[in-house]
């Protein structure tokens, strides 16, 4: 098996209000370990976001997180989440055109 570090980044300069991003899908044949992951507020004015997982169920990791303008938040902190084939790791943002998104991971193979 091989191990791959990458960082996943999401730019959410053109988005819409409340809609889900798609940061991450794990590829089919590979689990991955997220060991990162950082929101940045890169809007005027406070966020709230959401982390969600989509492993065949769509379930909240974080929900309603304030960010301040120019801010940003590890959702983290020294914990990982598994992340199997076809899974999904998702943010939203209450604001458009505000959230710019950083995983890191680890795709074994």
């Amino acid at each position: 098996m091989a191990n791959t570090f990458k960082n996943e980044v999401f730019s959410g300069a053109n988005t819409n209000a409340s809609t889900d991003m798609a940061v991450y899908t794990a590829p089919t044949s590979t689990t991955t370990v997220v060991i990162g992951l950082t929101l940045a507020n890169i809007s005027a004015s406070q966020i709230l976001v959401d982390i969600k997982l989509n492993a065949g169920t769509v379930v909240f990791l974080a929900k309603a997180i304030p960010i301040p303008s120019g801010g940003s938040f590890e959702y983290m902190s020294g914990n990982k989440i598994v992340m199997e084939a076809t899974h999904s790791l998702i943010v939203k943002s209450d604001t458009a055109n505000s959230l710019d998104t950083v995983a890191s991971i680890m795709e074994i193979t």
